[in-house]
Order: C-alpha cells, then sequence, then structure tokens
C-alpha cells in the first residue's frame, strides 16, 4: 500500500497502486473511482498528492474526467488504422460496435472559399453541410462536420443515420477511391465538449479528411473532432 518512510514520493506509491486496480479489473472501465476526499482519509494524504496521482492517470488515458460527475476508468480506446480509407459506422462494426448518429445539421449551402478549396469547385456553389455527432455504443465518439459536392446527390436525413459512403457510393455508382488526411492534437472547446460530454480543454484529435472517388474527383471534405481518451491511431510501417 503506501508506505510514508519509503523514498519513493507518495503521489507516485499511489499512482502505481491505482493503476493496478485497474489492471487487475477491481476497478472497471466505466466506473466511478473513489472521490479524493475519500481516497484522502482511506490513506491519510493530502487531497493535492491525491490530484497529482489521478492527474497522471488521466494524462495516460486511464482515467477520465466527467464534467459535473467525477472521475471514471477510462473505457479502452479504439485504434484506427491510418492506412485504410473507412467510413465512421464500417469501422465501428468491424470491431463489434454499434455504430449510430445525431444529425445536428443537414442542409444545402453556397461553398466558402475554404471549402471550394478542398472540393476543387468554385466559390459559391451548392454543397451539402452536414454536422453529425458519432456514437459508439450510444457514446459520443467524435463530432463530424462535413462538406459533400451535390451534383448527382440526393441525400436525405435518414441515409445520413446510417453510412455516408455507402449511401454516396450506391447513388453515385462509384467507389471512394481514397483520401488525404491530417491529424494534430487540440483541445475541446465548450461547443465540442458538450457535445462529447468531456471537460472544456480536454485533449482531442483535429482529423481533416478529403475523399475522392474512382474518377479522382474529390467528393467529401470533412473535419472530425473525436475524443482523445477513446481514440488512438495507428500505422503499420515497413522498411
Amino acid at each position: 500500500m503506501i508506505d510514508k518512510a519509503s523514498p519513493i514520493p507518495i503521489y507516485y506509491q499511489l499512482q502505481e497502486h491505482m493503476r493496478q486496480m485497474i489492471d487487475t479489473g477491481v476497478w472497471k472501465p466505466g466506473e466511478p473511482v473513489p472521490s479524493e476526499r475519500d481516497l484522502s482519509e482511506q490513506h491519510e494524504i493530502s487531497r493535492m498528492t491525491i490530484r497529482q496521482a489521478m492527474t497522471n492517470l488521466v494524462n495516460e488515458g486511464l482515467l477520465t474526467r466527467v464534467k459535473g460527475r467525477g472521475t471514471f476508468v477510462a473505457e479502452p480506446k479504439i485504434e484506427q488504422p491510418l492506412m485504410k480509407l473507412t467510413g465512421f459506422s464500417e469501422d465501428m462494426r468491424r470491431r463489434g460496435i454499434e455504430p449510430g448518429s445525431n444529425l445536428l445539421q443537414f442542409d444545402i449551402v453556397e461553398a466558402s472559399a475554404d471549402a471550394s478549396k478542398h472540393l476543387e469547385i468554385e466559390p459559391g456553389t451548392d454543397i451539402y453541410r452536414i454536422s453529425r455527432l458519432r456514437l459508439g455504443d450510444g457514446a459520443p465518439m467524435a463530432h463530424e462536420l462535413s462538406y459533400l459536392r451535390k451534383e448527382g446527390l440526393r441525400l436525405t436525413e435518414e441515409e445520413l443515420q446510417g453510412s455516408l459512403y455507402e449511401a454516396v457510393e450506391t447513388q453515385l455508382g462509384m467507389k471512394m477511391a481514397g483520401a488525404r488526411q491530417t491529424i494534430e492534437p487540440s483541445f475541446a472547446t465548450e461547443e465540442e465538449a458538450s457535445l462529447l460530454t468531456i471537460e472544456a480543454g480536454a485533449p482531442v484529435l483535429l482529423l481533416e479528411r478529403v475523399s475522392r472517388l474512382e474518377s479522382g474527383a474529390p467528393i467529401e471534405y470533412v473535419k472530425s473532432i473525436y475524443r482523445g481518451d477513446r481514440y488512438k491511431f495507428i500505422a503499420d510501417l515497413e522498411r
């Protein structure tokens, strides 16, 4: 347990004890951990020391804080391959997770300078704008804001509850061929945090992607915010 006579810092001893509780399954994913006050009384150490140990585990991704609710054992992170183009729904199903979407916005707008550049169309051209909260087994995973060329597409709200890629391929009679994607770290804004049920300022992953059809034409420009506590991206490299 905690040996106050040890040269090992008390916060580190507590941190490793908590890690063991998680690793052995005593504290299970999704369950709340004891409060700072309870841990302080149990181990007779300061709440500042407790907070330091818990913060370190939050930064490692083993614990997660939920505003207004407390600190929980983090769910296992979902591994997203970087070398293959898949839609969110396809990827969730492949992992045995039930995908879902909350449609936040669906309309036709004039392409901005930024969207038109990525979609290789004239500014002011009509395009689809789709904002969706993506769910995995009912839990918020990501927020996606997509812009799609409108030519040849007649999208409906019903289709957007499933796989957008499947709807596009079916309507255009053409497969998605590939995409260029960038990933960078960011921090959740107040709005993003509210949608993803995380704290404002929590680490998130910002993705930007331009997807192309077999013809080579760009069909989609999307900006996504993924929860940093639920996702990690992997790449297999060969020399």
